[in-house]
């Protein structure tokens, strides 16, 4: 598992992911705000899965 994600990339999942989640928490939209947790654990680990599959590279080049 090779990181593929950019800083700027682990930050725009960062500001999404926690702003769904306080969405959801506020009652503004429903259950599935928390699905914002998958932007989040994605920005930590600095891999994406689905990048991974598209062969997409946002972060350093080797």
């Amino acid at each position: 598992m090779q990181a593929n994600l950019g800083m700027l990339d682990r930050a725009l999942r960062i500001v999404v992911g926690l702003a769904l989640i306080g969405l959801s928490l506020s009652g503004v939209i429903g259950w599935w705000g928390w699905l914002g947790v998958i932007p989040l654990l994605t920005a930590f680990v600095s891999f994406c899965p689905l990048y991974a599959l598209l062969k997409i590279n946002t972060g350093k080049r080797n």
